[in-house]
């Protein structure tokens, strides 16, 4: 594994930079989650109760599309991303991940991992791509799924500016008992955006859909570098578990054939007054041409 980040404090939001708008999204994104009703004068507000979440996203390569190793053995791949899930590491410790943010994930496979012992408390949440693709061996539509060891209240699946013949979705719900936001997405590829312009839409309205709560998630396959100027609105409303202080950093999470990393695709998004401490392996991943990315994040 590589040398983890350290626990890093991340600073709280605040002022204008912290509020991204949906400005031209249009109608696909109307019903975003606001601040609630004002306190009147002298009320007191209790604070939410510290939360723990152990989350991963990875971007699973389900399909059977060149590049998806196990695309076309979907139960082994399922076996791979519960295997992962059940045990991953954060910080140079084997821990257990509460919290699932998959992209590339066919429906049947989804409904595979909630028959599965191990996750017999978790709830699931999917949504496929609408873009009329369907998965091999009866698997299905791709698309992307969030999975937590807590209720997920209120999902609500919402269409992404997108380039013709590619729509792209994402997928927010709450956790309750974290009082946390959850979101999971996939921007267009490169090859389908190949100037950014439809990324920097998409990452828009991400952070107007994750919301400037006080506790916030949001991850996925942003299929950009975190340098990429198209994730400027999601760098100024979060802090990104593996960026180190303010510098946009981060081990690749990206593949070629040969399993060798060439980039940072993958990303959790954090409210900026929580700490985490993020890790993806050193070694190449054998089910997918992503590498997954773990986090340990602790709302105070």
């Amino acid at each position: 594994m590589r040398a983890p980040r350290a626990l890093i404090p991340l600073l709280s939001v605040c002022g204008a930079a912290a509020v991204v708008t949906a400005a031209g999204v249009g109608a696909d994104i109307d019903g975003l989650p606001g601040g609630g009703p004002a306190h009147a004068d002298g009320a007191v507000r209790t604070p939410p109760p510290k939360a723990t979440v152990t989350a991963l996203t990875w971007n699973v390569c389900g399909t059977a599309e060149p590049g998806c190793p196990l695309g076309a053995r979907p139960a082994e791949l399922v076996k791979r991303v519960a295997d992962q899930l059940h045990t991953t590491e954060v910080g140079g410790r084997k821990v257990r991940a509460n919290a699932a943010f998959l992209q590339e994930i066919c429906s049947g496979q989804v409904e595979a991992l909630k028959k599965a012992s191990w996750f017999a408390s978790w709830s699931w949440e999917f949504a496929a791509y609408p873009d009329g693709r369907a998965c091999a061996g009866n698997q299905g539509k791709p698309g992307v799924a969030l999975g937590a060891r807590a209720a997920l209240t209120g999902a609500r699946t919402t269409r992404l500016p997108s380039p013709s013949g590619s729509r792209r979705v994402a997928l927010c719900g709450e956790a309750a008992a974290w009082r946390t936001r959850l979101c999971v997405t996939q921007f267009s590829s490169p090859a389908e955006d190949p100037q950014g312009e439809w990324r920097r839409k998409q990452a828009r309205a991400y952070a107007s859909l994750a919301g400037t709560g006080t506790r916030v998630i949001a991850g996925g396959d942003l299929a950009a570098t975190p340098e990429n100027a198209a994730l400027d609105p999601l760098y100024r409303a979060y802090a990104e578990c593996d960026q180190s202080g303010t510098t946009r950093t981060g081990a690749k999470t990206l593949q070629d054939w040969k399993g060798t990393a060439l980039e940072k695709d993958d990303y959790l998004f954090i409210t900026k007054s929580a700490t985490a401490s993020c890790t993806v392996p050193t070694s190449a991943a054998k089910a997918s041409d992503h590498r997954p990315l773990s986090a340990e994040i602790r709302f105070r």
